[in-house]
Order: structure tokens, then C-alpha cells, then sequence
């Protein structure tokens, strides 16, 4: 019996630390990654207060892209939000029981998205109206910040009456995020635009939201190809990486044939159109060791998009190879190393370069992207052998792609001669062989 409950312990033990593993979302490139959104009230009203929310993506390099965030919360009280400025509810709600001045939303859980560009200046605020589409702070800090301002009635006029929102859900732009309870933090400060004053909120909330791959989707959403110069083979990406062909329904997947003829959406859907690939991959991400020289080697990497729809603005590759902590020079992407080790620099962040190639198009005869890296080599380290030239794992877009199986990797031709197909030593064996019979 004793054993029986042991057992029944080591499992229920099992269960709770996977539980745990799959829904928290420590990122080991990225340690400290999150988002935080802070809730400051800046004024007090007759029935309520002012603040102005604001979503920090302290990622390093996954993102916020089309169609945008989308924030949701539960409110404690009766709450009902009185206008807003930056941003808007996307359902107003059952306002019945006022008359005259008609609430922006009554909803109990409401949800709330960026505004678009190009909204008139009167319904701005500092931060806001780029369609919910928030850079990695790696790539750009300056628009890694989204901000709306809320006005709040019915929820207390001090800080002893009123109540943080709980329950904070956030999409970017789908699931994956998971949020935190609302701490009360110091009052955030703030400088004016002279530089010259310092102003204060009179509270503040900050909301910590993580992030999990295995949240987001059920499937990878990347896979990685490998070839080299020194070998015919072209390893593809395993098959069903991302999924499998579903051959009771036709149509489910776009065939290469007639691919040219499909039309252009024009619209981001996170419901993927995928051209009919034995990977099913979204995205495919392809590494070709190029040349060799005396002092260097040469690597093309080249981003392929296999969706129909959807076009990837401000696209990132994450790598980590052993060489990259002598990387020379790079043509057509930007490149900034992380480091979240500071003795270990093996690991960089690749991205377009801006208004020439930081859109990788939806599926098509324009829907790749490429570059070429140039490395010095390190005669402690550097050797073509055993699949050393190959990364040791991308990250497109923040999410891990399915990388081949080491063992199938272009390995270097045999020096030596292969004595078992030898046309010397089968003659030779043949020769043996007949003395031995007579």
C-alpha cells in the first residue's frame, strides 16, 4: 500500500511540474523577457479616475505584428469606462441604465485594441494608433511601447476605494500570453518635454504577462533546412513539422501548381493558407555553408514564406552557432548579438533592414528573404567536421523551429578511399576467393 501511494505521489508530482513547464515561459536566450503594462491614475474624477495604460514588450525579440494586440480585462466593481483616448473597446455593452451621457463601453470584461494609423490627432496620445503592432525591444525600444489613456467612472476616488482590474488577458495577436495579478508599484515618474520638471502618477499597477510557445499553438510554425558546399545533399525540413497533409480534405493546402494563381488577400489571418509542402510550415529557414577561404567562411541564409495569409512586418531570426563571437560582416540584414550570459556570445538576432526588406511577403514568387554571413574562423575551434558549420537552433519571430536530425546532416566526403567499393579490392578478394577454391 505504501508503495502504491508513492507511486501515486511521483506521478500527481509528474503531472504538476509538466502543468507548471508548459504554461510558464522561461525563454534561456531571453531570461528576463516579458511584457509589462502599467496602470497610472493621473487624476481623480467625481466618480472615478483617469489613467493612462501603457504595454512595455521587454522582449528581445519577439513582437507584436498585424493585427495587434488586443487587451482584456475583468472589472471588481460596476465599473464602466467613461471615454477613452489611443485606443478603443471593441463592444460598448448593455448601457440601458444611463441617460444622456451614454458610457464608451458598460461591459463587465471589456476588450480594448489600438487605434490605426492615420487617426485624427485629436484622439490621439503619445505611443498609440499603430494598429496594435509593437516592436521587440532589441529591434526598435522607441516603438516597443503602446499606450492609451481611460477614463474610469463608478470605481472609487481614492486609493483605498479603488479596485485594479483582475483576471488581465492579452493576445499578440493571438494566445500565448499569460498575465499576471496587478501589483501595486512606486507611482511612475515622468519628465516633461523641456526636460525641466518631474511629474508623478498618484498610483500605479504594473501586470507582468509571460509568454508560451506551447500556449500559442498546438504545432511549430518554422522548420529548418540545411546544405553545403562541400556536399550534394540538401537535408530538407523532417517531415510534419508542422503538421501533415490532410488528404480527406482537398484543398485544406494550396498545391505548388497552381500556387501563381492564388489571390493576393492583402490581409493578415491568423487562420494560415499553406502551400502543399511535405513540412506544412509556415515559414522555412534555410542554411547553405557557401564557401571556404583561407581565413573566412561564407553562409546564405535565405527566409521562405509559405503562407498565403499572412505578411510578416518586422520579422526576426534569432540563431546560435559557436562562431557567431566572430562574425565579420553581413549584407542586407541587421545584426545585434545576445548576450544574456555575458562570458557566452554565440547567439544573434537577425532582421530586415528598413523599407527594403523588413516585410517578408505572403507566399509567392516575393515571399522569401536572404543574406549572406561572413565569419572569421577561429583556428581553436573551427572545423567543417561533424555538422559543426550548422546553427544549433533558429527562432523565427520569437517561436523554435524544427530543426533535422543531427545524424542527417551534410557531412564532409571520406578522405580516404572506401575500400568496401573498391574495383582493386574486389578484384583482389575475387582473386583470393578462387585460389582458395581450387
Amino acid at each position: 500500500m505504501v508503495i502504491y501511494f508513492s507511486r501515486i505521489s511521483v506521478l500527481l508530482l509528474f503531472l504538476c511540474s509538466w502543468n507548471s513547464f508548459i504554461t510558464t515561459a522561461y525563454d534561456a536566450l531571453d531570461p528576463t523577457g516579458n511584457i509589462t503594462i502599467k496602470w497610472d491614475i493621473m487624476s481623480w474624477t467625481p466618480d472615478g479616475y483617469v489613467a493612462v495604460v501603457t504595454i512595455f514588450n521587454f522582449q528581445q525579440y519577439r513582437h507584436i505584428q498585424a493585427p495587434g494586440w488586443q487587451l482584456g480585462w475583468s472589472w471588481r466593481k460596476k465599473e464602466v469606462i467613461w471615454s477613452m483616448v489611443g485606443a478603443q473597446a471593441t463592444e460598448q455593452g448593455d448601457c440601458f441604465k444611463f441617460k444622456g451621457n451614454i458610457p464608451h463601453c458598460c461591459k463587465k470584461t471589456p476588450t480594448i485594441v489600438d487605434l490605426l494609423p492615420g487617426t485624427p490627432y485629436t484622439q490621439q496620445i503619445s505611443n498609440c494608433c499603430r494598429g496594435g503592432v509593437i516592436s521587440s525591444w532589441a529591434q526598435d525600444p522607441a516603438t516597443a511601447i503602446s499606450s492609451f489613456q481611460i477614463s474610469v467612472g463608478q470605481s472609487g476616488t481614492t486609493n483605498t476605494t479603488v479596485r485594479a482590474p483582475r483576471n488581465v488577458t492579452l493576445k499578440g495577436p493571438g494566445p500565448g500570453y499569460t498575465c499576471g495579478p496587478a501589483q501595486i508599484v512606486k507611482p511612475s515618474k515622468f519628465i516633461s518635454a523641456d526636460k525641466r520638471r518631474k511629474t508623478q502618477a498618484l498610483f500605479t499597477w504594473n501586470i507582468t504577462c509571460t509568454y508560451s510557445q506551447f500556449l500559442a499553438r498546438k504545432t511549430p510554425t518554422c522548420c529548418v533546412s540545411l546544405s553545403s558546399f562541400y556536399n550534394e545533399t540538401i537535408v530538407p525540413c523532417p517531415t510534419c513539422s508542422c503538421g501533415c497533409q490532410n488528404s480527406s480534405q482537398p484543398g485544406s493546402c494550396v498545391d505548388p501548381k497552381i500556387a501563381s494563381v492564388v489571390p493576393a488577400s492583402g490581409k493578415n489571418s491568423l487562420e494560415p493558407l499553406l502551400q502543399c509542402t511535405k513540412h506544412m510550415c509556415p515559414i522555412r529557414v534555410h542554411w547553405h555553408v557557401k564557401t571556404n577561404y583561407k581565413e573566412y567562411w561564407r553562409v546564405k541564409v535565405a527566409i521562405t514564406n509559405f503562407n498565403y495569409n499572412m505578411n510578416y512586418s518586422q520579422w526576426n531570426l534569432v540563431v546560435q552557432h559557436p562562431n557567431f563571437d566572430n562574425i565579420t560582416q553581413l549584407f542586407s540584414f541587421n545584426y545585434k548579438p545576445l548576450t544574456p550570459y555575458a562570458d557566452i556570445n554565440d547567439t544573434a538576432m537577425l532582421w530586415g533592414i528598413k523599407f527594403y526588406n523588413d516585410l517578408l511577403s505572403q507566399a509567392g514568387p516575393v515571399g522569401n528573404v536572404q543574406s549572406e554571413l561572413l565569419f572569421r574562423k577561429d583556428p581553436s575551434k573551427f572545423t567543417f567536421e561533424k555538422g559543426w558549420g550548422f546553427p544549433r537552433r533558429i527562432y523565427f519571430n520569437g517561436d523554435n523551429c524544427v530543426m533535422p536530425s543531427p545524424d542527417s546532416y551534410p557531412w564532409l566526403p571520406n578522405a580516404t578511399p572506401n575500400l568496401a567499393t573498391s574495383p582493386f579490392i574486389i578484384l583482389l578478394i575475387t582473386f583470393f576467393s578462387f585460389l582458395i577454391l581450387m
